[in-house]
């Protein structure tokens, strides 16, 4: 039935010299102010002028391929991304010179969203037809935020981060699980909101620990549009003003490093703590995290073994 499982990504530059034609296509269509492109630019500059999300992306697909293949189920792993190389049909030219006829996609983003989930659909759909008759048929996954997998390696990579504290302090340290704030009049089309309370909720649950909120990052729209609330930095300045001397920031939203995690929280979120006097730990994506990649392997597996007629 599938010759192959494709993990569907954003993208991003993997070079300086790929920063601005990136940008470019991410705004492309967009009343976006030339202002705000220069800022994105600068802010991958302050990274290191790329962004790790294709390497780790292809990481992930080997350690899957592996997996599955562990388990017996031989199928390649492939990667195509929305807005930068391996474009998706790049790939998809690519798996039908390789033969793959039906492969099953994974959007690698926990949530679902018209902007986070429901587009690449579309893209997925839109690269087919530029393939045109020779593109393989992909079936894309439901979502998956509620797989206990992808919970408990979060879960793993909070209790590394709380760990960091003495013992006694642990407690009181909130954890404040962040996620890309979205339009509200988006996010009330999808149960975007309620996918996040539940993940939070559940990880506190297995780490015993009970202070814990949501807060949202990286907003990018008009701003005169309301978009969903708290924002990051205004929660650690609340917080500061409630005398919480550490905070511990999970980004739950995403499912390995990029600018939205290495500047929005690396660099701004950690200023503004530092500047509020509150220790800052990030806890780490999930990434290549050996209950991750269990669980994409687990999705995989139930797809293959389904019914079909």
């Amino acid at each position: 039935m599938y010759d192959a499982v494709l993990l569907i990504a954003f993208g991003g530059p993997r070079s300086p010299e790929e920063i601005d034609p990136f940008l470019a296509r991410v705004v492309r269509g967009r009343n976006v102010p030339p202002e705000r492109v220069e800022a994105a630019r600068q802010n991958y500059l302050v990274i290191g002028g790329r962004s790790p999300l294709h390497d780790i992306t292809l990481r992930q697909a080997k350690r899957l391929e592996a997996e599955l293949w562990f388990r017996g189920q031989h199928l390649p792993v492939y990667i195509g991304m929305r807005n930068w190389h391996p474009f998706l049909h790049e790939t998809l030219e690519q798996m039908w010179t390789e033969g793959v006829r039906r492969a099953i996609g994974i959007i690698m983003s926990p949530q679902e969203s018209e902007a986070g989930w429901h587009r690449y659909v579309s893209d997925v759909a839109e690269a087919r037809a530029a393939v045109g008759e020779q593109a393989p048929a992909i079936d894309i996954l439901p979502c998956w935020n509620d797989r206990a997998g992808f919970r408990e390696a979060m879960a793993c990579h909070i209790a590394q981060a709380l760990a960091e504290f003495p013992e006694p302090e642990r407690a009181r340290v909130p954890v404040v699980f962040t996620a890309h704030s979205l339009p509200v009049a988006m996010a009330r089309q999808a149960s975007y909101v309620q996918q996040l309370q539940s993940t939070a909720a559940d990880i506190c649950a297995r780490l015993k620990h009970e202070r814990w909120e949501l807060a949202f990052q990286s907003r990018s729209g008009p701003r005169g549009e309301p978009w969903l609330e708290p924002d990051i930095s205004d929660c650690l300045a609340r917080l500061a003003g409630e005398k919480a001397d550490a905070v511990v920031v999970a980004p739950i939203g995403f499912v390995c490093d990029h600018v939205e995690v290495l500047y929005d929280l690396d660099v701004v979120a950690r200023n503004t703590a530092n500047q509020k006097g509150i220790r800052f730990v990030r806890a780490r994506t999930v990434g290549e995290h050996p209950a991750f990649v269990r669980m994409l392997a687990e999705l995989v597996l139930e797809q293959v073994r389904k019914p079909h007629v």
